[in-house]
C-alpha cells in the first residue's frame, strides 16, 4: 500500500470548514513559559540585571491541565506592556535540554526596547555581570543584541528602526514570498523522495548579503 503524502494526511485548513465562529482577536502575548534550573538564580537575572519585576507566583503539587503529579513553583516577570515571561522551578536543579536537531540560535525569545542606545546600555549591564553578548547586530528593520539566560535560553533585545509605514509595505509582500518558498520546498521534497539528495534548501532571495563569505 502506498504511503500517503504529507499533504494527504493534513487536516483541512480551518478557514475552509463551514459554520465556524471567527477567531478571537488575539490582543497580545500573555506569557511565554520555560523551565528554570533555580528560581532565585532566574529572578536575579531577570529582575536585578534586566529590570523585569517579579510579579506573580503559582505553586502546586499537581498540573492543572494534565492532572499529573509534579510539584512546581511557577513565577512570572512583567514586561512594560503587561505581558509576562514565566518559568517553572521543578525543584530538580536541572536546566531545560536544548533540542538535539535545532541549532542553538534558532529557538529564542525577543524583547523590544525603545532605542539603540538602550541596547548599548543593556549590553554594558550584562557584560558587567559576566554575561557574553553578541551584537549590536543590524537587521535593517531593527537592531539586536543576543545572550543566554542562566537556564540556557537564548534571548534577544531589539530596537525597531522601521516605522509603521515601512512595516505596512513589508506586509504587502509577505504572503507572496512565503508562497514562493513553499513551492520551492515542495520541489525539494519531490527531489529528495526521488533519491536526488542535494544541499539544504536555500530561499529564493538573500536579504542579508552582507553576512557570509566575501568574494573570492
Amino acid at each position: 500500500m502506498a504511503t500517503p503524502s504529507p499533504q494527504a494526511t493534513q487536516a483541512p485548513h480551518p478557514t475552509r470548514l463551514p459554520n465556524l465562529p471567527a477567531p478571537a482577536p488575539i490582543q497580545q502575548l500573555h506569557h511565554y513559559a520555560y523551565k528554570a534550573r533555580d528560581a532565585e538564580e532566574t529572578r536575579h537575572f531577570y529582575e536585578d540585571i534586566l529590570g523585569l519585576p517579579l510579579y506573580h507566583i503559582i505553586q502546586s503539587d499537581y498540573v492543572p491541565s494534565t492532572g499529573e503529579y509534579c510539584p512546581y513553583t511557577h513565577f512570572f516577570f512583567r514586561l512594560q506592556d503587561g505581558s509576562f515571561i514565566a518559568f517553572f522551578d521543578l525543584g530538580d536543579d536541572v536546566k531545560p535540554e536544548p533540542s538535539p536537531n535545532t541549532p542553538l540560535w534558532v529557538n529564542h525569545i525577543a524583547f523590544r526596547v525603545n532605542t539603540v542606545q538602550e541596547l548599548e546600555n543593556t549590553k554594558a549591564r550584562l557584560q558587567a555581570h559576566g554575561v557574553e553578548v553578541l551584537g549590536v547586530t543590524d537587521h535593517h528593520i531593527f537592531k539586536s543584541i543576543y545572550f543566554f539566560d542562566p537556564n540556557g535560553i537564548r534571548l534577544e533585545l531589539s530596537a525597531q528602526l522601521a516605522n509603521d509605514a515601512d512595516m505596512a509595505r513589508e506586509s504587502t509582500t509577505a504572503h507572496q514570498r512565503l508562497r514562493e518558498w513553499t513551492a520551492r520546498k515542495e520541489q525539494w521534497r519531490q527531489e529528495r523522495a526521488a533519491g536526488q539528495l542535494a544541499a539544504p534548501l536555500k530561499p529564493q532571495h538573500n536579504d542579508r548579503p552582507e553576512y557570509g563569505p566575501g568574494p573570492t
